[in-house]
């Protein structure tokens, strides 16, 4: 039976996996999904190599690539990481931390933006065409995106990050990369107005099909694909008896690709969502409060986001698999900046989830605390995780570790005494040239500086 996509509103139907991962965001302002999740054997995956594992999760999910030209696929994608597990789990005092972070930028999103940019230079070879990728960052995404991404034959990319608001090595891993193919975009304002700015020119279908745009971000499917495979990878590390992930996240897609994982027969409790002060998603989950507030910077720059560009895809399961009842939220929500929910709607959603919110003294102390007892550094982003696996209180909690603590030295500074151990490829990026350009928070003129580049 075919493997076949549709979008979250109900506009687009029947897409094929190729046709799905070049159109990104839905031609109807939806996110696109498979029309069907399927089920996994466990015990047929239990054993399997990362590598491995990855390859038949895919092949579930993607029925118009050749399996052997698959395998290539996964196998180049992979190859770039340090570590030949991909994601090592160890275990340090009660609690399984999984390294999402040995790939080429040091943060998870190598996991999923490895694997794209080798999936869009095949889909594009094959079809003799070509693409310009534009997306929105806070930080992890650019980088990974533009890693994954750069020199690749047919390929341009432009990525937006909000200036001066990520870190200083996420800045230079983005923007001292001099490919030609490479553009960075620094907007004056916040990561939810340079999303609000990717979002309103994918919308511009005149713009986009001009230009052939597609996306990077994780609106794409492609993205959560990838970030299903580690849900079960950690699990068959860990062999726990009953099975919880803590996940820091701001754009809900790390977490929805355990949701996933959980809907395709992994044995999931709980998924424990972890939020800093931008704490929508806390919010969500435990008063039924999805409304926008002032992003807040903090330690963990990945998560200062108040509007989870995933949240879509979720609040479609969540009314039923309804594509109507979808798309009038999501239009209320665009309209009147927040959505409420109902009693049995949080029942529902409580099935699945719980969710803390980490403070940025919560952040430094768990960090410190962390290190004391078991000579383990943990970056701000997994600190919030760590911390909401110990409020939560469950056993052998799996907490996913979404960045290199080299990444983020201030905090770490601050909150121990010492300096992270760096990494030889971040160390070689300081003093390196940069390349950007800098722009006010103006959709016109992002797609102004497009144009011009793109003649």
């Amino acid at each position: 039976m075919a493997v076949l996509y549709k979008s979250t509103r109900g506009g687009v139907k029947g897409l094929g996996f190729s046709d799905a991962v070049l159109m990104g965001l839905a031609s109807d302002g939806g996110l696109i999904i498979p029309e069907k999740i399927p089920l996994v054997d466990l015990d047929r995956l239990k054993g399997l190599s990362y590598e491995q594992l990855a390859e038949e999760i895919f092949s579930l999910f993607i029925d118009d690539i050749d399996r052997e030209d698959l395998r290539l696929i996964v196998q180049r994608s992979y190859s770039t990481f340090d570590d030949k597990r991909i994601v090592p789990v160890v275990k340090k005092d009660g609690v399984f931390i999984a390294e999402l972070f040995h790939g080429p930028t040091f943060a998870f999103k190598d996991i999923a933006l490895q694997f794209l940019g080798n999936l869009f230079e095949y889909i594009l070879t094959k079809r003799a065409t070509y693409i310009n990728v534009l997306g929105a960052t806070s930080g992890d995404t650019g980088s990974a995106a533009i890693y994954g991404l750069r020199g690749k034959e047919n390929i341009n990319i432009f990525i937006l990050h909000p200036y001066k608001k990520v870190s200083p090595i996420q800045e230079l891993q983005m923007t001292t990369v001099q490919d030609s193919n490479v553009f960075n975009i620094a907007i004056k304002g916040t990561f939810d107005d340079c999303q609000a700015i990717v979002k309103s020119i994918f919308n511009d279908l005149a713009f986009k099909e001009k230009f052939h745009l597609a996306a990077v971000n994780s609106i794409n499917w492609a993205r959560v694909l990838a970030q299903i495979v580690y849900y079960f990878y950690a699990y068959f590390q860990s062999s726990v008896n009953r099975l919880y992930f803590s996940v820091p996240t701001g754009n809900f897609g790390n977490i929805f690709a355990g949701f996933v994982a959980k809907k395709m027969g992994l044995p999931v409790d709980k998924l424990i969502l972890a939020t800093n002060s931008n704490d929508i998603l806390y919010r969500f989950i435990n008063f039924g409060d999805y409304s926008i507030s002032d992003v807040k910077k903090t330690y963990s720059p990945s998560m200062d986001i108040q509007i989870a560009s995933n949240f879509e895809r979720y609040l479609y399961y969540l009314f039923g698999e309804d594509s109507s009842t979808t798309k009038s939220k999501m239009e209320q929500f665009a309209k009147n900046k927040k959505l409420q929910f109902n009693r049995d709607e949080l029942e529902a959603v409580r099935e699945d989830f719980v969710s803390f919110r980490c403070s940025e003294d919560d952040t430094l102390k768990t960090i410190k605390r962390f290190y004391d007892e078991t000579g383990y550094i943990i970056d701000p982003h997994t600190a919030a995780g760590v911390y909401a696996a110990w409020q939560a209180g469950f056993d052998d909690v799996i907490c996913l570790a979404t960045a290199h603590p080299a990444k983020f030295p201030d905090a770490i500074r601050l909150a121990t005494g010492r300096e992270p151990d760096e990494p030889e490829a971040i160390a070689e990026l300081k003093g390196k040239e940069k390349r950007l350009e800098v722009l006010d928070n103006d959709v016109e003129l992002v797609k102004d500086f497009i144009a011009k580049k793109l003649g």
